[in-house]
């Protein structure tokens, strides 16, 4: 398959590594001078392109930058990209980063103002794991206690696609529902960044709730910040586990 990603931080990079190594066709883009792309991109054993050829030809398209940067992609970037290409949103909104986006303030899911930005259909994934999780946490199908990702969006054809591509990076995955169900695995939320199995992220998509998904997001923010030194990768995960009893693996 032919995979384009826009962005090569700590997700879009992880992505697109993993992408290649199953034997994918990939190239990306970032911002940023080409030098330092080019230097990027051969890290990650994929090619370099501009953002005009990064969504040239290719069968999915995954954006992999902060939410406040899909605005600022060029309006005709997907102008002219096929209906049947899968975009792909893996972005997560954080207001300290991202800054006051009114309509996500008021109770807009993510990733339908993300698809209301670049005017077509979007499907959210390689969203609710964190950055270190995608690096290590891949097992091969059918591993005891195989780590799952949530898939939603509108299109259950281009789910099972993008589920295909999960699988290939080493997770299940999980059928969240439609687009405007995303909020699920949206911050603040019990599947988010939680590491938890196919079984029992399902059950977490059930128990996440909605209006407290932000206050639970920013109080994260300000707990972990808070702490004297930066806390390691479990101590993060037990953290979010810790903070719903419903949980499957809280404590």
């Amino acid at each position: 398959m032919k995979i384009g990603i826009i962005g090569t931080g700590a997700i879009g990079g992880t992505i697109a590594k993993k992408m290649a190594a199953a034997g994918h066709s990939v190239k990306v883009n970032s911002s940023g001078d080409i030098d330092k792309l080019n230097a990027r991109a051969e890290e990650l054993g994929v090619v370099a392109a501009t953002l005009t050829d990064v969504v040239k030809d290719v069968d999915v398209i995954i954006l992999s930058v902060p939410t406040v940067a899909i605005p600022t992609l060029p309006k005709d970037l997907l102008a002219n990209v096929p209906e049947n290409v899968i975009v792909v949103d893996t972005s997560n909104y954080y207001p300290f980063r991202d800054a006051d986006i009114e309509e996500i303030k008021d109770g807009k899911v993510e990733s339908v103002w993300v698809s209301e930005q670049l005017g077509r259909p979007v499907i959210k994934a390689f969203n609710n794991l964190l950055a270190e999780t995608l690096v290590n946490g891949g097992k091969e199908s059918g591993a005891k206690d195989r780590i799952a990702m949530a898939v939603a969006g509108d299109d259950i054809e281009a789910k099972k696609v993008i589920s295909d591509l999960i699988n290939d990076a080493g997770y299940d995955a999980v059928d969240s529902g439609d687009l405007s169900e995303s909020w699920k695995h949206q911050p603040g939320t019990p599947a988010y960044c939680t590491e938890l199995t196919a079984e029992e992220l399902k059950q977490a998509l059930c128990d996440g709730v909605k209006e407290e998904a932000p206050s639970l997001r920013d109080k994260t923010i300000v707990d972990l910040s808070s702490l004297p030194s930066y806390p390691s990768h479990s101590d993060v995960v037990e953290y979010n586990r810790g903070l719903f009893q419903k949980n499957p693996k809280s404590v």
